[in-house]
């Protein structure tokens, strides 16, 4: 049964961020009113907790968070936001917790966004700071991580690697990603009543605004029609009042039909990147993701969950 905290977040969501996705002109207010407040900067509290570097790639950050000990292994975190919203503290949460957890460096991409940028903007440039990780790092101790749009974007960028020929990274864990974008599945306008979140107009525009005027059922937007077999072994966390949902567990069952090792945590009651927000839900989340990719030499912190509010009608997908 859904924690009553799930139920109060539910009705936040429901009532405020929702709107953003209930048409194009909508969206388009909110994007404009998120611009006016958008952070991209780690909390302070992380910078305390860890070793934070900054560069740039084509332009933009990319923060490095120093991995504990003499770990090698790398995540290259990929957050949601709808190809428009910039990266929020609910991330950066979620972030720090498995940095914690987990021992590994995280590499975080403040990549460019829409509508200001597009398709080939983004993947331009979170391609750069993979090929440099590869310089740096095996790619068997890499792990592409991202929640919705960041899920998208980690599958589409281990297939355009495996298109270039590069080492491609050795497991996903894929957060209520949105796998395809033709948002054309019939079961999608069932699974829109019962989401407290997304909207189908609003994402509809969202993708106009980044895709490039690429077809939404070509690969690059859509992965679960590009070639699975290339995938590495995948975490797929997905919730049953979530609107990707339906077509999440149509790409798992299509991975594993290529031959891909797919998990799937499919959560009752649980709604769009539940993970990153502090609730009994997200905390079972949170320790299969750190089951999945192995405990690190030091104990597993239980000790140090990073509590966080419900989301407020500013927070981003």
């Amino acid at each position: 049964m859904p924690s009553f905290k799930s139920h109060i977040v539910s009705f936040v969501l429901r009532y405020s961020r929702k709107k953003a996705f209930a048409s194009p002109e909508n969206l388009k207010r909110w994007i404009a009113a998120a611009r006016k407040t958008e952070d991209h900067h780690p909390p302070a509290s992380l910078h305390q907790r860890f070793d934070i570097q900054t560069r740039t790639v084509d332009g933009f950050p990319v923060y490095e968070i120093a991995p504990r000990g003499d770990e090698q292994k790398r995540i290259l975190y990929l957050h949601g936001g709808a190809y428009v919203f910039e990266i929020t503290p609910y991330h950066w949460h979620l972030i720090a917790d498995m940095a914690d957890r987990l021992g590994h460096g995280i590499t975080v991409p403040i990549y460019p966004i829409a509508p200001e940028h597009d398709f080939h903007a983004m993947f331009g440039m979170v391609g750069d700071v993979y090929r440099q990780m590869l310089d740096e790092t095996e790619a068997e101790d890499i792990v592409f991580m991202g929640d919705s749009a960041g899920g998208n974007m980690a599958v589409v960028l281990t297939m355009m690697a495996a298109e270039e020929g590069l080492p491609l990274p050795s497991r996903h864990v894929l957060i209520s990603p949105g796998l395809d974008m033709s948002l054309s599945n019939p079961d999608l306008f069932e699974a829109e009543r019962n989401d407290p979140w997304l909207g189908i107009p609003g994402g509809l525009e969202a993708i106009r605004m980044y895709s490039a005027g690429i077809d939404r059922s070509d690969w690059h937007i859509s992965p679960i029609y590009g070639d699975l077999s290339v995938l590495p072994k995948t975490l797929l966390l997905t919730g049953s009042r979530d609107l990707l949902t339906p077509d999440n567990l149509i790409f798992a069952q299509k991975a594993r039909e290529a031959g891909v090792e797919v998990d799937v945590v499919h959560e009752e009651g649980m709604f769009h990147a539940w993970p990153l927000i502090d609730m009994p839900e997200s905390r079972r989340a949170r320790q299969h993701i750190v089951t999945f990719l192995g405990e690190s030499r030091s104990p597993v912190r239980q000790d140090r969950e990073t509590r966080f509010q419900a989301p407020s009608a500013e927070a981003a997908e």
